[in-house]
């Protein structure tokens, strides 16, 4: 715990830890659309 309290005691590691998490987010979206968006069409 005290890991998490050293990272998120500054602007630098709030950031970080903001731009960590909107980069998976943008990755799992992205993975869902283009899977659903890649079926083949004559299913």
């Amino acid at each position: 715990m005290e890991l998490w309290s050293e990272l998120l005691s500054d602007w630098t590691g709030i950031l970080s830890f903001g731009v960590i998490l909107f980069v998976i987010g943008m990755a799992i979206f992205y993975l869902v659309y283009f899977l659903t968006k890649s079926h083949d069409p004559n299913e």
